[in-house]
């Protein structure tokens, strides 16, 4: 799709094979950086469109957020950006921006997550791009939309803090924490995704593009569900819990001879399960624990009765022994045992990108298809790695089909 830059990325580290999969034939301009916009774009790439990282001379911020490293790279910067190829441009420079406005006039897709109106100054807005690109669908991500909050610097953390997660995460009596990731940045990535997969649909029917916007406080507040709904639809403000959930019980970490156990035995079915196998079979029938609401209202006569028994065996003894009976619950492991218990259960957690020493093993793409498999043809790529091929494609005549 790209011409010859294509068909040498087998000498910087690549598969020399053409993208395959789903959304093969897609090329996205892929001007965010950070996490929530790389990850959405190294989604479309594992689905195998062509994206092409457009970076700053500094390079993404993401590379110097070390440590961890795999050598010298940051493993941040590793995790999210395979299937890429990069290229340096200095929007300052006259010869640079023009480039990167060739590379929008050429794309199915356009993302981006700067300021709004960031980019307006080097006609990379939607209004400009879109003159030159009637059917391009173009993406913006930002932390609080491009309304009054278009100003404010848009940190998962920050939204975190200002949607009311932190409210809901700790101990009752404890101060408020941050998730241990930046679970809206992920939230709002794939919902970026999402849109834009979307907006190429209407397009494939109808030809004509759109502008796409998701920004992260938004992403947190679909994103907080049960508790936003209790708010939005029942006038109730939901407050942390710890571990315990407002609304079912058991379902919350509880002490074995070891370890603790989660256990979530959400219906009256397996609760019914885990009585039984606990050996204590008359507390499912017991009006206190019989349905979900008065287990739930009743969680502290029931719980000193669940944890005596429990403290019989260790926690991984336990696991095998309830999930064998349909009861839900798993050890609290750190990473490390989350993947060991991926590969335990043949999900192939882990595959290798590129080949020597550009090898990375990264975190497998979590969508499975019976037809058009996820590939993974390129190492993320060192700062403008690609860039002397892609300046001389984007120099040269464009080698594909109009859409619009």
């Amino acid at each position: 799709m790209l011409g010859d830059p294509h068909a040498r990325a087998g000498a910087t580290g690549g598969n020399t094979a053409a993208p395959t999969g789903p959304l093969a034939g897609l090329l996205v301009a892929d001007f965010s950086r950070i996490l929530a916009g790389p990850y959405a774009t190294m989604l479309l790439a594992d689905l195998g469109a062509e994206v092409v990282k457009v970076e700053s001379p500094t390079g993404d911020d993401t590379r110097s957020w070390k440590p961890p490293v795999r050598g010298d790279v940051s493993t941040y910067y590793l995790g999210v950006n395979r299937n890429k190829r990069s290229v340096a441009l200095d929007l300052r420079r006259e010869e640079d921006a023009e480039a990167a406005r060739e590379l929008a006039r050429r794309a199915d897709v356009v993302i981006e997550n700067f300021r709004p109106g960031g980019l307006a100054r080097f006609g990379l807005d939607h209004d400009s791009v879109r003159v030159a690109n009637a059917g391009v669908v173009y993406c913006s991500i930002t932390g609080f939309g491009t309304g009054a909050g278009r100003d404010v610097p848009g940190y998962d953390l920050m939204v975190q803090a200002v949607s009311g997660l932190m409210s809901l995460t700790g101990d009752p009596d404890g101060p408020p924490y941050r998730a241990g990731i930046s679970v809206f940045d992920v939230m709002a990535g794939n919902h970026a995704a999402i849109g834009i997969l979307a907006a190429l649909r209407h397009r494939d029917a109808t030809g004509e593009g759109q502008r796409v916007e998701v920004n992260l406080l938004s992403s947190a507040l679909t994103g907080l569900v049960n508790h936003s709904s209790a708010y939005v639809a029942g006038g109730t403000v939901p407050l942390r819990m710890g571990n315990a959930h407002p609304s079912v019980f058991p379902y919350e970490p509880l002490p074995t001879a070891d370890d603790d156990l989660i256990v979530t035995a959400a219906n009256d079915r397996q609760f019914r399960s885990l009585c039984e196998v606990l050996g204590v079979a008359e507390a499912a029938d017991d009006e206190r624990f019989a349905t979900n609401a008065a287990r739930t209202a009743n969680r502290a006569e029931l719980r000193p009765i669940l944890v005596g028994r429990l403290a019989r065996r260790g926690a991984l003894e336990w696991f095998d022994l309830l999930v064998a009976a349909g009861v839900p619950c798993g050890p609290i492991q750190t990473i490390d045992g989350g993947f060991a218990m991926a590969e335990r259960f043949d999900l192939d957690p882990v595959v290798e990108v590129g080949e020597g020493e550009r090898a990375v093993p990264t975190t497998r793409n979590p969508i499975r298809f019976s037809a058009t498999p996820a590939s993974y043809r390129l190492p993320p790529p060192d700062l403008d790695e690609h860039g002397a091929d892609l300046r001389a494609w984007l120099a040269g005549p464009e080698q594909r089909e109009d859409r619009a």
